[in-house]
């Protein structure tokens, strides 16, 4: 049974969203989208718009929390790299001068020294006018922190993308099956070709202030396009298992086993589920900001453009 919607939300800025079931995945862009299959998820809460920098600074000034990306890196997890080397950073995208091969990924991100969430370009960078923008560089880590001392939890996969589908079950986009309908840019995505020419056709060249463009079925914001947002769940590839014989309710992956990728970068590092793209996704390198399009994100990874929202289940 579907649970039924509280009285009142938990805290200011949640949207209830009923549950229920939907198709979940894709099978018409990336491989790690498939199968398209039905699932079912209870009801919850979830915030109407990603964290932004504001309340993410609240949180600090209360407790004190340092983020991952505040922190020297741990040698352990960096056999064979000078010790000199692991110093408090993260990745920030750098965007270059003419096309580049999108097949390397280091001609666009870079890891600088002193980045993290108040200064998101590095050391000499600060937030500025960026209040409202959602707050980026933040791990897994920081996020689940950031949820616990709010009451709160972060979402399984599932249960993002229920919620941005907004109702539309089966659709391409939170908002429909057409791009821009009547012309009108739905998301902040990059508008031209990627990384290097962005037209700012949509008025943005970086991440945007939360709930600039408009809310799903459900009122959120923000569920395509601008910042990647953490789930709690483990990255695997969605086709190493058959579509299932009957709907499951609540799915979740909460062994980090199946994250871990042999021969890639950084295999020994578990994978958490992100959704939703960024800014930065454009269709000829990265049509990710669709309900259906997910990612692997290292637990100790940040970038400038990885953030979260929260939700809370009834109990």
């Amino acid at each position: 049974m579907i649970r039924q919607m509280s009285d009142t939300p938990p805290r200011s800025g949640m949207c209830w969203i009923a549950g229920g079931e939907f198709l979940m995945g894709s099978n018409q862009f990336y491989h790690e989208e498939r199968p398209a299959r039905r699932v079912a998820v209870d009801g919850f809460w979830m915030d109407a718009r990603p964290v932004t920098n504001a309340a993410f600074e609240q949180f600090v000034a209360a407790t004190g929390y340092c983020t991952v990306a505040e922190r020297p890196l741990d040698p352990a997890h960096y056999p064979g790299v000078d010790p000199a080397l692991l110093v408090p950073g993260s990745l920030v995208f750098y965007q270059p001068e003419h096309a580049v091969d999108l097949r390397d990924a280091g001609q666009w991100w870079a890891y600088v020294p002193g980045a993290c969430w108040r200064r998101p370009a590095g050391p000499a960078s600060e937030l500025g006018g960026r209040a409202a923008h959602p707050v980026v560089h933040v791990a897994y880590e920081d996020a689940a922190a950031y949820a616990a001392w709010v009451g709160a939890a972060l979402p399984s996969e599932a249960e993002w993308e229920f919620a941005a589908r907004g109702g539309l079950d089966g659709a391409v986009f939170v908002w429909g099956d057409e791009y821009a309908p009547g012309g009108r840019l739905m998301a902040n995505t990059w508008q031209g070709e990627f990384p290097w020419r962005n037209l700012g056709a949509n008025g943005y060249y970086g991440t945007s202030p939360v709930g600039s463009f408009p809310a799903n079925g459900y009122g959120l914001y923000d569920m395509a396009g601008n910042g990647w947002q953490g789930t709690i769940d483990f990255f695997r590839m969605a086709s190493e298992s058959a579509a299932p014989c009957c709907v499951p309710r609540n799915p979740r992956i909460e062994t980090p086993n199946a994250s871990i990728f042999v021969g890639m970068p950084d295999a020994h590092i578990p994978r958490r589920v992100i959704k939703g793209g960024s800014h930065l996704c454009a269709p000829n390198y990265c049509l990710r900001y669709r309900p259906a399009a997910r990612q692997g994100e290292a637990v100790d990874s940040s970038t400038s453009h990885l953030g979260f929202r929260c939700i809370v289940r009834p109990t």
